[in-house]
């Protein structure tokens, strides 16, 4: 069975906000949820971030990450322990630890899944705490929006509760809204002046039928706004564009934790979004007294090239790179030093042409040596018969000279 399988066929998923829906209590899924096949092996994405190695700086101990979404099944096996009560802005129910969608969960994992002997999945950020905050249900699949929703007003008392009650260092949006709200723009501008790092998603529609529209909160001040590549390193074909793409990462395709147990293949900036989210997690972690402001300097003076050059609409200002964001140097106009060789977006087959190369130098170099070294033999060797034609192959007497 594949487990690579889309939560829809031919889906790009991206929760949205709208209208009001009517609040409801203790609410049970219409879809209880199925256990789907685990992941094995390690994926591309985490082949590139490379979790394991940041580890060696900072894991999100101790650091809060509000997903801001669908809920978060907390008893999915690499999430128990690692999500918080949370709250129920849609449904007025006691925690955020429900998710009826599978949008949550599937954010939730990859900022902070833990690592298991069965798969090679897990988190970036596998010590931070996931805090639920549910308000959204609404899904595109395919052009159809499903799904409840909460209203502008209530996203933005989830933003103010994550900050003041959830007690908030990074907030993931992964979620878009179309039109500007004045409620949302200000629970993002308090949760940015009280030391929380804010970031979003900027949307799926940015094929050449789709609008492109605004997305917001990707476009309000202070925000870290996340456009998605593909594991090759372009921009995903749904990833839109504009001045509010800080950066991209990678969203399609992406591994992430299905509600239940088990893992599926998903894509959108839905997914290239919390990428970004936990390497904010493991920069507050490593650096204590960071503001929102020095970490999206950090993240984006690190980022990879990416193919629009040093910015554009497309790319931003480059590809996530996670490891050179934890340990770079960075000079008095904020750049990365030193520069390292770019591998365009961290592409893999990049990196093993690189490999290949510095082993055909390895080669050449070993081939050189040895050539050399015939060239001498064969000098001793001439050297010894020249003189033993002129001693007429006689041995030679000690005490003679030639």
């Amino acid at each position: 069975m594949d487990w690579r399988r889309p939560a829809a066929a031919g889906a790009v998923l991206v929760a949205v906000l709208t209208v009001p829906a009517p609040a409801r209590a203790a609410v049970v899924c219409e879809q209880p949820g199925a256990a789907a096949p685990v992941a094995a092996g390690v994926p591309t994405e985490d082949q590139v971030y490379d979790p394991k190695r940041l580890a060696g700086f900072a894991t999100g101990a101790g650091v809060r990450v509000a997903v801001i979404d669908s809920g978060v099944d907390a008893e999915h096996p690499q999430l128990r322990g690692r999500v918080d009560e949370g709250a129920d802005f849609l449904h007025g129910e006691q925690s955020g630890r429900q998710d009826c969608a599978g949008h949550g969960t599937a954010v939730a994992s990859i900022i902070g899944a833990a690592p298991a002997g069965n798969t090679g999945f897990q988190g970036l950020a596998p010590d931070a705490v996931i805090v639920p905050v549910r308000i959204s249900e609404q899904l595109e699949i395919g052009g159809d929006v499903v799904g409840d929703r909460g209203s502008p007003a209530q996203f933005a008392d989830a933003i103010d509760w994550a900050v003041d009650e959830g007690d908030a260092d990074v907030i993931n949006l992964s979620l878009v809204m179309t039109e500007n709200n004045g409620d949302v723009k200000a629970a993002v501008a308090r949760a940015i002046a009280a030391g929380v790092v804010v970031v979003a998603a900027v949307g799926n529609k940015g094929g050449p039928d789709d609008g492109n529209p605004d997305p917001f909160p990707a476009r309000y001040p202070g925000v870290i706004g996340v456009g998605a590549i593909t594991s090759s390193g372009v921009r995903a074909s749904f990833s839109q564009r504009g001045d509010y793409v800080d950066l991209v990462a990678i969203g399609e395709p992406v591994t992430v934790a299905n509600r239940v147990s088990g893992h599926a293949s998903v894509s959108g900036t839905s997914f290239a979004t919390p990428f970004v989210s936990a390497t904010a997690a493991l920069l507050k972690q490593r650096f204590p007294a960071i503001t929102p402001a020095g970490v999206r300097q950090r993240i984006v003076a690190t980022a990879d090239l990416a193919p629009g050059g040093a910015s554009s609409a497309e790319y931003g200002l480059g590809a996530l790179n996670p490891y050179r964001a934890l340990t770079a140097t960075l000079n008095t106009e904020g750049r990365a030093e030193p520069v390292p060789e770019r591998m365009g977006a961290n592409d893999p087959a990049a990196v093993a042409l690189a490999a290949r190369r510095e082993q055909s130098q390895r080669n050449a170099m070993l081939f050189a040596a040895i050539g050399g070294g015939v060239v001498l033999l064969l000098g001793i060797v001439a050297a010894a018969v020249r003189s033993g034609r002129r001693r007429a192959w006689r041995p030679a007497d000690p005490g003679a000279t030639d």
